[in-house]
């Protein structure tokens, strides 16, 4: 079991309210239990092995997947549910009460964060963490403090067995 708890050392500071470490069980029952959840990629999906990976929770769980940046191409021929979105707009958009969603059936109540750069995401769910009440998880590979949860820094070895693990636990 890999421990996702430490190392959550801050190398910028965007507020005084930071993310709570998580598991991959927490977080996992946190997914099942979200009545709208989206899954948010970013391009460094399209590691394949993190590709797989992203694909597995998306049809293990059944959550439709925003795909921002250059990582539609990866879900293309999957059988999963994605739709382009930049991440700057998602982040404005789930912010609105009325957004009708991706799929227009309303907004998002959970959004689950994956593949992006940690500086990027960050200042993306500033904005969601104060300005909606919207939960996020971080289950990136580096620690995002704007996140209502998040991962430590992992390895990159700890992190897809981590991710295994929230796989797993869904």
């Amino acid at each position: 079991m890999v421990d996702t708890t430490k190392n959550t050392k801050l190398f910028t500071s965007y507020g005084v309210t930071t993310a709570k470490a998580t598991t991959p069980e927490i977080a996992a029952k946190l997914i099942s239990k979200a009545k709208r959840p989206l899954l948010v990629v970013g391009t460094k999906v399209l590691d394949p092995e993190l590709l797989d990976r992203a694909v597995k929770i998306a049809q293990k769980a059944n959550i439709p997947i925003a795909a921002t940046g250059s990582s539609m191409p990866g879900f293309v021929g999957k059988d999963v549910d994605a739709k382009y979105i930049n991440l700057h707009q998602l982040g404005f958009y789930v912010t609105d009460s009325a957004w009708p969603g991706l799929d227009g059936n309303g907004t998002y109540d959970t959004i689950i964060v994956l593949g992006h750069i940690k500086y990027y995401v960050n200042q993306v769910l500033s904005g969601t963490k104060n300005f909606s009440s919207v939960k996020s998880i971080a289950i990136e590979r580096s620690y995002i403090q704007n996140a209502t949860m998040s991962f430590g820094n992992l390895s990159k070895a700890d992190h897809y067995a981590a991710l295994d693990e929230l796989i797993e636990a869904l």
